[in-house]
């Protein structure tokens, strides 16, 4: 029981301080006056403003409340390397002994694991939120069992009381990592990125050779290796070999008694995007479609037009002299023979034979086309006489002939079910509205793919592949009359873009392709075919080891899978002839950037209020108490600070003297003083 005295005024404080200057004042003036019984007056004053005061006597009950140890393990994935988790058991299984056998003393233990989306070693976080929960009076110490990289100091809370951190690991502990600097998200093809290389020692480093092999894979292919000095920067020229993603690995070999390969290993995901898109129109005839033709592609920028329009063929006699002439030679040599593989895509719009290209040139567009170029043919009615450039040696890469009619009548271009299949046409909405073409040319399809049909569902858009290249004929020059909006219009820019994409080899837009979305540890598989059904996905992970994921089909010609893992690395894919890699989560782990235990990263939140840093292979500390302020580490010891809180179960209170005996004491004294008073 404690007991302790109060003051609680029968008046204001002002008042009885007022009171208590008239008082003084009045003895002093019996003092001047020399009478008698001033000090028995004074006696009695003291005893009725002792009484106004209001004196108390508090009596509390209290229970003592125990001190509260809290106990951070760190199981996050460094800790796991070398024998430190067996460390981490071993001091953990020592300090709750220890505390268990430290009178009032209570253990808090929380456990710090791998935080979500690379975010390493959440330490503070934990103690933080262990600390919300405890009442900070009672908070003894803290104590952390870690390797010390922890990476969020800059939330460390306020301590109530001493933090230690027991470090894992050993002195001679050494790792290497590679280190990639500088890694673009996106690169343009054929045109090199520079990438910055790095591989590092860290920790007790073994004497030896400063060198080591780095290979080097682009979508799980063929490995290239060479040899990097250690601890050196390396600028790495690298061209992206395709558009889309382009998976770049790589690797450095485990040494020896270094801690952990996880780290020998980057893994990038550039983005390959085209430059610019080299187109050459070569228009056969002024016709309301050419314009179009021009408009569409002069408006992105992302494309470089050459338009030729032929408006003087060889055959136009009319006797102009030729200085009088505004017209350029159409620069046939030069555009067919020595830059055409400076052109991604090749458009002839209603184009026929009129003697300008000489056969051996439409044989060279041909070569073109099977070396990996592109060419467009929108055909009009010239397509279907005898002058119709089918009649050349381009024919050899053409998916259709013409039947020699040209049909004239009004239609509604209709999406084949195919093309319902395929991404170019795919989700081109909205067909019931279209507006309806005047012409179109009847073919006789002889390979390829029907994306779209016009009258009485004959071929209108076809695509072919033609040994590395390929081909598209749209079957119609009435195209135009959708950008003009005749009867509604329709989708001609949209449809133009990704057929041009699509003869780019765009990855969004092939119809038969294996690939796959990376969300933190989990994949979405996607698989386009133009075929009614698929195969399981075979997924082979880092380790070796292989799964199948079987796919849904989300929306024809699509079908999806979900995959998660809890590996990180390079995985491969493969259904059916379609194969894909792609990485999984980092390749190098925010935990195994830094993997040698240290105890300076830590250092400021422990020496704030003076505790210590220990080293575990040096053996588990004892425990101590010590008082709030003092030093609370030493050699082989670490400090507790005793709190002493306590707990107030009940609290009584009683006036010091009684009413009656402050009357009896006052009046008393003032009749005391009144009869010495009159006796002089």
């Amino acid at each position: 029981m404690t007991q302790t005295i109060l003051f609680d005024p029968l008046v204001p404080w002002p008042v009885l301080i007022a009171l208590g200057g008239l008082t003084g004042v009045a003895l002093g003036l019996a003092l001047w006056r020399r009478l008698s019984g001033w000090a028995l007056r004074a006696l009695a004053a003291l005893v009725l403003l002792g009484a106004l005061s209001g004196p108390a006597v508090q009596s509390e009950d209290r229970s003592p409340l125990s001190d509260i140890v809290i106990l951070a393990e760190d199981r996050t994935a460094s800790q796991t390397l070398s024998d430190r988790a067996d460390q981490t058991a071993a001091a953990l299984a020592t300090l709750e002994t220890d505390l268990a056998a430290r009178p009032n003393t209570e253990v808090r233990r929380i456990t710090v694991e791998d935080s979500p989306e690379d975010g390493g070693t959440q330490l503070m976080d934990a103690i933080a939120r262990a600390l919300a929960d405890e009442p900070r009076a009672r908070v003894a110490g803290i104590i952390a069992l870690s390797d010390g990289q922890v990476h969020d100091m800059e939330r460390t809370p306020d301590l109530p009381a001493p933090l230690h951190l027991l470090r894992t690991g050993r002195a001679g502990d050494w790792d290497r990592r590679l280190i990639v600097k500088n890694a673009p998200s996106f690169g343009i093809i054929g045109e090199p990125i520079t990438l910055t290389l790095r591989v590092e020692d860290q920790g007790a480093v073994p004497t030896g050779a400063r060198v080591t092999e780095v290979q080097i894979a682009v979508d799980g292919g063929e490995t290239q290796s060479f040899r990097l000095p250690i601890g050196v920067d390396f600028d790495l020229p690298l061209t992206l070999p395709h558009g889309g993603r382009n998976v770049v690995e790589f690797r450095v070999p485990e040494a020896e008694g270094e801690l952990t390969a996880r780290n020998n290993a980057a893994l990038l995901q550039i983005n390959g995007v085209r430059d610019r898109l080299r187109v050459l129109l070569v228009s056969g005839a002024p016709h309301p479609g050419g314009r179009i033709w021009r408009n569409l592609l002069k408006s992105d920028s992302a494309v470089d037009l050459v338009h030729f329009t032929i408006l003087r063929p060889p055959e136009k006699q009319d006797g102009v002299p030729v200085e009088e002439l505004s017209l350029i030679a159409f620069p046939t040599r030069e555009l067919f023979l020595e830059k055409i593989e400076d052109f991604d895509l090749i458009v002839f719009d209603r184009y026929k034979r009129r003697g300008i290209l000489p056969a051996a040139y439409l044989e060279n567009v041909a070569n073109y086309v099977k070396r990996g170029g592109a060419v467009l043919v929108a055909a009009g009615p010239d397509f279907a006489s005898a002058d119709s450039i089918f009649r050349t040696p381009l024919a050899a890469v053409l998916p259709a002939r013409p039947s020699a009619r040209v049909l004239e009548e009004p239609y509604r271009p209709t999406i084949s079910p195919l093309g319902a299949r395929h991404p170019v046409t795919a989700e081109l909405t909205g067909a019931a509205d279209w507006g309806r073409w005047m012409r179109q040319v009847e073919l006789d399809p002889t390979s390829g793919t029907i994306l779209m049909e016009g009258i009485e569902g004959r071929p209108l858009l076809l695509l072919d592949r033609v040994g590395e290249g390929r081909v598209a004929l749209l079957a119609s020059d009435h195209a135009w009359l959708w950008s003009r909006e005749y009867e509604g219009g329709g989708p001609q820019l949209e449809l133009l873009r990704r057929l041009a994409h699509w003869m780019m080899k765009e990855p969004e837009l092939e119809e038969e392709i294996l690939s796959a979305e990376a969300t933190g540890q989990r994949m979405r598989i996607q698989r386009r075919t133009l075929g009614e059904t698929v195969g399981p996905v075979e997924v082979t992970a880092p380790d070796g080891s292989t799964a199948e994921v079987l796919l849904l089909e989300t929306r024809p010609g699509l079908w999806e899978g979900l995959f998660e893992s809890d590996q990180i690395g390079l995985y491969h894919l493969r259904e059916g002839d379609q194969h894909a890699v792609i990485g999984l989560g980092p390749a190098a782990p925010r935990e195994f950037e830094e993997t040698i235990a240290t105890g300076a990263v830590m250092a400021p939140a422990v020496s704030a209020l003076r505790g210590g840093v220990m080293a575990l292979e040096e053996g588990v500390p004892s425990l101590r108490d010590v008082r709030e302020g003092r030093p609370a580490a030493g050699r082989g010891w670490i400090g507790l600070t005793p709190r002493g809180a306590y707990e107030t179960t009940a609290v009584t209170q009683m006036a010091l003297l009684p009413p009656w005996l402050v009357l009896i004491l006052a009046a008393s004294l003032l009749i005391g003083a009144w009869l010495r008073e009159g006796r002089s």
